[in-house]
């Protein structure tokens, strides 16, 4: 991507605009390109975008085994990344960090129930191979010399989401039944 290009074009659409606000809110989005090219975060921001255009399950920053892990990262962190997705024992967790009044916080996020959601709305892909067991998933899943960043596999004839989260190297299998928990419930019966 061209970074350059990018920030003149949102100059010019500031310089063009006569609304403060739309001025602002560009002024902001070049600030945000610059931000990303003088931090160093390019290659970052285009494996995010790839994932973007690729339909990826929602970025991940760093995945634990368990929530003390986690919770011992989130103090010991000096500044929590505040709305970034993690995993603790494979579920979804967001951070939330609020400085002024020293709270953070790990709450699950419902980020993977509403992506398999999305899934299933927009049509499931073919599954691209078919196991009896979780263990023989795993064993395919972990022999893949490049994994995907996400396809679809039957497990006992029930398919499932195989995802790479690439930055934190984890290959996770999710169940499509997960994608329920993101659905209301319907209108002529009471939600749990």
């Amino acid at each position: 991507m061209r970074y350059l290009e990018v920030r003149e074009l949102l100059g010019r659409l500031r310089e063009e605009s006569s609304d403060e606000d739309e001025k602002a809110k560009l002024l902001m989005a070049m600030d945000a390109v610059a931000f990303i090219t003088e931090t160093g975060q390019a290659y970052e921001f285009e494996d995010y975008r790839q994932g973007e255009e690729e339909d990826a399950p929602p970025v991940v920053i760093a995945s634990f085994d368990t929530r003390p892990e986690a919770e011992s990262w989130l103090k010991a962190h000096p500044h929590p990344p505040d709305g970034a997705h993690l995993l603790i024992a494979g579920e979804y967790h967001r951070v939330a960090y609020f400085p002024e009044q020293g709270i953070r916080r790990l709450p699950p996020a419902p980020a993977l129930e509403f992506y398999l959601q999305y899934m299933e709305e927009e049509g499931l892909p073919p599954p691209v191979a078919s196991f009896d067991t979780v263990e023989q998933a795993r064993a395919w899943v972990d022999s893949q010399p490049e994994p995907p960043r996400q396809v679809l596999i039957l497990i006992n004839g029930e398919p499932h989401l195989v995802a790479y989260h690439y930055r934190v190297n984890v290959r996770a299998i999710y169940p499509m039944s997960l994608a329920a928990k993101a659905a209301p419930a319907p209108a002529d019966e009471p939600a749990d």
